[in-house]
This record gives structure tokens, C-alpha cells and sequence, in this order.
């Protein structure tokens, strides 16, 4: 029970991880740059998508979902790993130079979608503190190597389970609004049938109001369609969290 948690926790702390070496490393966030037409009224530039580097997903993060026939999408499946139910996304495109743009997402794909996000942080392509390090601080809360993904495959895992989360009554972590432009563009429908085998599943995570997603399934889906899995013990959770020095 504890071990989605434990995943969630670590990824937390993964991520804290990466913002600090983001200050440390002199790593620096695009600003949202916005353009003003003829009338003077303030609108965000529209997007161009630069070249794509590299994109990685979280290894297991098909477990429970019906895919259909997509031979192109790596699927690497281990139950016993805890890790189902979240989904991990990193996408690097060329800035300039030798210099990449990243930005990376963490899916709830059993329920609330896009749980949380960040970038875009511009750093380097090589080198110590570049893009390789990165991936690695921002995968670090899964068991395995991330998988190697096609752009559409991470478009259909982000876009869709926030189409899938808002249908449950959520909506995505605010900061996806300024990372969300670096997927590329998305028509959709996901071709992914999100949910524990097509059924809504909420886990609950440390930042969480479990009674407010409760009061929300059942609003909108019915009480006893859905399943849930929450902290029952608070004292018992906080003594099996890894430790960080």
C-alpha cells in the first residue's frame, strides 16, 4: 500500500533535487514572453516548437492501462516495482548552441491527471551539469532507467489524462500552463483508455485533500464507481519514508 507513496514522496523530493542544482548550476527558467497586437491588449507569443532532443517516460508507466496495438511505444511492466498509477515526462528541444530546453511532467494517469510541472530550464546539452545529469535526478524516484519515448506518445500520456482528469471534475497543476507549449501540438482524443483497467482509481499522495477528490468522484462519476486507496496510518507512512543526506 505504501509503495505508490513512497514513489510519489521520492519524486517530490527528486524534483526538489533538480531545483536546486537548477540554481546551483546556473540554470535558468524561459520567461513567458508575451506580444501586444494593434491594439495595445498583452496576448503569449504565439508557440514555435524548436528542434526535439530527446523525450523519456517513467519505465512501468503502462501498468493498467489499455493501450490497444502501438508497437512504437516502449512498454516495460513490473507490478512489484509500486510504481503504477504515475507517470514521469521529460522533454528536451535545442535552444541554441549547445544548449537544450526541458520540461517535465509528473501524470496521474489512474485519476487526476497533471499532478505537477516544471520548466522550461535551459542548461546544457553535455557536460556535468547538463541534460544527462538532469534526467537522472528527475527519474530518480522510479526503480529502473526511464525508456526512451516518441514525442506522441508523451503528448498522449500528458494531454490525455488531463482530458481524462477534467472529465472527473480536475484540472491540471497550474505551473503546466507555462511547460504545456513544449509537448507540441495535440488534437486528440488519446488513443490511451486512462484509468486502473478503464476505471477511475484515486491514490492518494502526501499533498493531497483526500476528502475534497472523494467528495468529487462521487459527485461526478457516483459513489461506487470508482476505487481509492488512501493513508490510513499517517504515523505508520512517515516511518517507512527513505531518508535524503
Amino acid at each position: 500500500m505504501h509503495e505508490i507513496h513512497l514513489l510519489y514522496d521520492q519524486y517530490l523530493c527528486g524534483l526538489m533535487n533538480v531545483c536546486a542544482r537548477s540554481v546551483c548550476y546556473g540554470i535558468r527558467a524561459i520567461p513567458q514572453r508575451r506580444w501586444r497586437t494593434r491594439s495595445g491588449s498583452a496576448q503569449r507569443r504565439r508557440p514555435v516548437w524548436s528542434a526535439l532532443v530527446g523525450c523519456w517516460i517513467s519505465p512501468t508507466w503502462s501498468t493498467g492501462l489499455s493501450l490497444g496495438d502501438h508497437p512504437g511505444w516502449p512498454v516495460h511492466e513490473d507490478p512489484a516495482a509500486g510504481t503504477d498509477g504515475l507517470a514521469a515526462v521529460l522533454v528536451a528541444r535545442r535552444h541554441r548552441y549547445d544548449k537544450v530546453s526541458v520540461c517535465g511532467y509528473l501524470a496521474d494517469v489512474y485519476c487526476l491527471g497533471v499532478k505537477d510541472a516544471l520548466g522550461p530550464e535551459i542548461m546544457d546539452e553535455f557536460g556535468p551539469r547538463g541534460l544527462s545529469g538532469f534526467r537522472r535526478s528527475f527519474f530518480s524516484g522510479y526503480h529502473g532507467d526511464p525508456l526512451e519515448a516518441p514525442i506522441e506518445l508523451a503528448r498522449e500520456v500528458v494531454f490525455g489524462s488531463i482530458v481524462y482528469a477534467r472529465g472527473l471534475g480536475f484540472e491540471p497543476h497550474p505551473d503546466f500552463a507555462a511547460a504545456e507549449t513544449h509537448l507540441g501540438p495535440w488534437s486528440g482524443p488519446s488513443r490511451i483508455a486512462f484509468g486502473k483497467q478503464g476505471n477511475p482509481f484515486y491514490i492518494s499522495g502526501p499533498n493531497d485533500d483526500p476528502r475534497t477528490v472523494i467528495r468529487t468522484l462521487e459527485r461526478t462519476v457516483g459513489t461506487g464507481s470508482f476505487d481509492s486507496l488512501l493513508i490510513a496510518d499517517k504515523a505508520r507512512f512517515d516511518q517507512t519514508r527513505p531518508t535524503y543526506g
